[in-house]
């Protein structure tokens, strides 16, 4: 399904143990927009009834049902880029 680096894996572990994150929240990921237009979204949230949940490299991981397919395959990362230091997600 998802793939999470190892570098993701530590920045997301870590942004969930702040105490700004409340206490059962997972990591979301997601698409905003639609056809050929949408772009990836990523944050943090609690499960809805339209979630399905997955545990990827030790994360839970929370994806909306209707974007299930088009996130196959898709890779987050934590790295610095042009714009900074921050998550990418990629298809791979």
């Amino acid at each position: 399904m998802v793939k999470i680096t190892e570098n993701a894996k530590k920045e997301i572990n870590a942004t969930l143990q702040s105490p700004q994150i409340p206490e059962g929240y997972a990591l979301r990921v997601g698409l905003k927009g639609g056809s050929c237009s949408a772009t990836y979204l990523l944050g943090f949230d609690k499960q809805s009834p339209d979630d399905e949940s997955f545990e990827v490299e030790g994360v839970n991981v929370l994806i909306d049902k209707r974007h299930l397919m088009y996130l196959i395959g898709v890779e987050v990362d934590y790295q610095l880029t042009e714009q900074g230091l921050g998550f990418t997600i990629r298809k791979i």
